[in-house]
């Protein structure tokens, strides 16, 4: 039977031996390679924009720019609320001011016809003129405990912010320039004046 020649053994080059170096290897560029893990899944050409969650954090001083201007508004803001207590409290205190002169310029008519009840009734006419006296001392406080005190003083000087001239006469026992008899008391000082007093002066020389 024919006998096939045997076939030669593959050699397996001595990477050692000097020959190797001479060697044909494959290009780096066919090598297969993966690029470095970068924990962002797969790499692409575009980059995040910055509408992507966990866009560029905003600088520094953006925030202390904002922070500032909220301090601004909350200042103002508390500026604004006081100003507004205050200016109430003034209007509130005017409006009672105004209801307080109401309330008392109604009892002048009142006080004017009891003073002249008093003036005409004469010395004896008893208890009527004493009924009538103590009316008028009531009403007298009620207008001095909502801040109009009477007025009827005589041998003071005169004080234009407080009386009200309606006839010199001459005295010889009362210095010039005072108040010699009090026609219609006056209520009240100062802002807070109802009326004047209504008197004479003595006349200066």
């Amino acid at each position: 039977m024919p006998i096939h020649p045997r076939e030669p053994d593959p050699v397996v080059p001595d990477r050692t031996d000097p020959a190797w170096e001479g060697a044909v290897r494959p290009p780096p560029g066919d090598l297969p390679h993966s690029d470095p893990p970068t924990g962002r899944g797969p790499a692409t050409d575009e980059e995040p924009g910055p509408d992507a969650a966990g866009g560029p954090a905003p600088p520094e001083d953006e925030y202390t720019t904002a922070i500032q201007e909220l301090e601004d508004r909350w200042r103002r803001a508390l500026a604004d609320l006081d100003n507004l207590r205050k200016r109430h409290a003034r209007e509130l205190e005017r409006e009672r001011t105004v209801e307080r002169s109401r309330t008392a310029a109604a009892f002048l008519p009142v006080l004017d016809n009891l003073e002249l009840a008093l003036t005409h009734a004469g010395p004896d006419a008893g208890a009527i003129v004493e009924g009538v006296r103590a009316v008028r001392d009531q009403a007298v406080n009620v207008l001095e405990l909502l801040g109009y005190p009477r007025h009827a003083e005589t041998g003071v000087v005169f004080d234009p912010a407080r009386h009200e001239v309606v006839g010199v006469v001459q005295d010889a026992d009362a210095p010039p320039g005072t108040v010699v008899e009090v026609l219609r008391p006056g209520y009240g000082d100062g802002d807070r004046q109802l009326r004047p007093a209504a008197v004479t002066v003595a006349k200066r020389e």
